[in-house]
């Protein structure tokens, strides 16, 4: 009995866990495929992009992009600040969180957006670099 009670107290923690947890590169930083600034370097990844941490060791992040690659990057490079970037081929960013609201502006695929707010009903708060800002539907970006 105590350890079916472990069990459960196991699967709950490490659902609790697995939460997504977002952050957004401060500067165009170069990812490894290790945890060390002699590892491989991969690519350099644009400031402001989403990232999802998945694990911090020292001062190194594992992180995966919107493309699902696992790279490492140097945990300065990261920023509590949150944005998301398009998925879909064209998105309409509304003037408010309803589907018959005006037409704000729209973002094409990978362009990054700040996150301002999750909005109850599946739409996110976002705001474009310019100053524009409006409601997107959530499915249409990545890094909620």
């Amino acid at each position: 009995m105590a350890i079916r009670r472990f069990l459960v107290s196991l699967l709950l923690v490490s659902g609790t866990a697995l939460a997504l947890d977002y952050r957004s590169v401060s500067e165009g930083a170069p990812m490894f495929d290790a945890p060390s600034a002699k590892a491989k370097p991969l690519f350099v990844v644009a400031a402001g992009t989403p990232v999802e941490l998945v694990v911090s060791l020292d001062g190194w992040s594992k992180v995966r992009d919107n493309r699902g690659d696992l790279v490492w990057i140097e945990k300065k490079h990261l920023s509590e600040k949150r944005t998301v970037i398009i998925r879909a081929d064209r998105a309409q960013v509304r003037s408010a969180a309803e589907d018959k609201a005006a037409v704000a502006f729209e973002a094409e695929r990978d362009v990054v957006l700040e996150l301002l707010e999750a909005v109850p009903g599946g739409w996110a708060k976002v705001k474009h670099r310019d100053g524009q800002s409006g409601f997107v539907k959530a499915f249409q970006v990545w890094g909620l």
